[in-house]
């Protein structure tokens, strides 16, 4: 008679396409029942709707078919919560983590990413790599995140560093239009994609592969595969920063920064609102659970310059300097609400470049001044 342990062994062989780690370290087996010949096995998906479920259904059938006795096997396919992921995803995170310890110690050979894809590898994700991963995040949407990130790449380009840009905002790529790029992707003669160079800024973005305005229809586990291929199947200059536009919120681009760039460290940006900064809070619970460094918030949007030092507070004050010190983090600076900052975007040609000379541009490159004190902090 087959008993529980052994289908629980079965179950250890498989494993799951998107994390390559077996589905029971990953507690994605939740129950299994057994009366007579026939075995019931429940299984937590990552995500709802997870493109490759009948793949997972396939190998479990597959596998506990293989005991002796056993004549049919059903599988329940549920969905894992997000704490529950996140716990997947972190299990995964520590499985690879073992893995390439004892790779290391067997062979002094190249170093893996972090994360589950093993075979996928980037020189700017090498332990000894000098370049700085920031991710740039924010709780909710419309606080400006991706017109800070943008300003921020050209910012400490003007200091000196050599910059680029992720846009893992890919249901709102903006990079491309911000900086002054659109012409479609190209490859060099390894068939790697080439990055933009706008304004001295490398960006790569999904705005290279689709037609301007067309939509994005991806779930979640095809947003990690992007990420991935974003760094390996790109030829990245040397870069000092390294700068990803993350999408607004909790979601699986930032479980996977989370997880696969331990390296990475996150700027939160939020506005002068109480609520903003609630709801930024539960981004950077992501980054503590995942143990990421936050260097600091820029609240964006903060004021209206009216000149001789005085201000209209549109959206109140307040919420960055709140969410700073409830993080104990630095508050980085308060970007104006200037109609230059918009404008600038508008037609791809920041605002350090468009109007050197305004309040934005001047916050923006202190802020850059200090986002390098902190990141060799």
């Amino acid at each position: 008679m087959v008993n529980h342990g052994m289908v629980l062994s079965a179950l250890g062989t498989v494993t799951d396409p998107e994390l390559h780690y077996d589905i029971v370290t990953l507690n994605m087996v939740r129950n299994i029942n057994i009366q007579g010949d026939a075995v019931n096995v429940d299984v937590a998906l990552t995500v709802q709707g997870c493109p490759l479920h009948q793949k997972i259904e396939r190998d479990v059938e597959d596998a506990v078919m293989k005991l002796p006795g056993v004549k049919s096997v059903h599988v329940n396919l549920g969905v894992m919560n997000d704490e529950e992921r996140r716990t997947a995803f972190s299990r995964a995170f520590q499985q690879s983590q073992k893995g390439k310890a004892q790779d290391g110690a067997a062979s002094p050979a190249r170093p893996t990413p972090p994360g589950p894809q093993s075979g996928a590898w980037s020189p700017l994700l090498e332990e000894t790599s000098s370049t700085v991963v920031l991710g740039i995040a924010s709780g909710k949407g419309g606080v400006g995140k991706s017109t800070v990130t943008a300003n921020l790449a050209v910012a400490l380009n003007r200091l000196g560093f050599r910059v680029g840009v992720m846009d893992m905002d890919i249901y709102g790529y903006s990079q491309g239009r911000m900086l002054g790029a659109r012409q479609p992707a190209q490859a060099n003669a390894e068939q790697k994609i080439v990055p933009w160079n706008a304004n001295g800024i490398h960006v790569v973005s999904m705005g290279m592969f689709v037609q301007e305005n067309q939509a994005i229809i991806w779930r979640g586990p095809m947003l990690g595969k992007m990420m991935q291929q974003f760094f390996t199947d790109v030829a990245w200059p040397e870069l000092d920063y390294l700068l990803i536009d993350l999408p607004p919120g909790t979601g699986d681009v930032a479980l996977d920064v989370a997880t696969r760039l331990p390296r990475a460290s996150l700027i939160i940006v939020t506005t002068p609102q109480l609520l903003a900064r609630e709801v930024a809070m539960r981004t950077a619970d992501v980054a503590h659970r995942a143990q990421q460094r936050i260097l600091g918030v820029v609240e964006n949007m903060s004021y209206i310059p009216l000149g001789g030092g005085q201000r209209m507070e549109v959206f109140g004050a307040g919420g960055g300097e709140a969410l700073s010190r409830e993080l104990e983090v630095p508050l980085l600076g308060q970007v104006p609400l200037e109609s230059s900052v918009r404008e600038g975007g508008d037609r791809g040609v920041p605002v350090l470049l468009s109007a050197p000379e305004s309040e934005a541009s001047e916050v923006f490159l202190q802020i850059a001044q200090k986002i390098d004190a902190a990141a060799h902090a």
